[in-house]
């Protein structure tokens, strides 16, 4: 019957060294900067230039919202934008939609 029971001898536990904690707190750490500089710092740095020009909006600036509409803003409020998408037919968008500023002229060309 003893050769179905193999004999279980005491080990160390494997893989622990000295210091391993400490090795572990930096790689974290590392694992952490690289984390902030390849995702957190360039999206806190499109927010800001997105904010900026928000803040610059103006009548008479051609835009292009989130859904792809063109218009031609003609009127700006705090959380509006009126923007001309055609002759005589004019739309309101929140301010937030708006995803870029295009050159002068898209309009005419588009």
């Amino acid at each position: 019957m003893d050769f179905f029971i193999s004999s279980a001898w005491a080990q160390t536990a494997g893989g622990s060294s000295p210091g391993g904690g400490m090795q572990m707190l930096v790689f974290m750490g590392l694992f952490f900067v690289v984390f902030y500089f390849l995702l957190i710092r360039p999206q806190n740095k499109r927010a800001k230039e997105h904010r900026a020009m928000l803040g610059a909006l103006a009548t008479g600036n051609e835009v292009v919202t989130t859904g792809g509409i063109l218009g031609k803003i003609t009127a700006v409020s705090d959380n509006f934008v009126t923007l001309e998408i055609a002759n005589g037919v004019a739309i309101k968008v929140q301010k937030a939609q708006i995803a870029a500023l295009m050159p002068n002229g898209t309009i005419k060309n588009a």
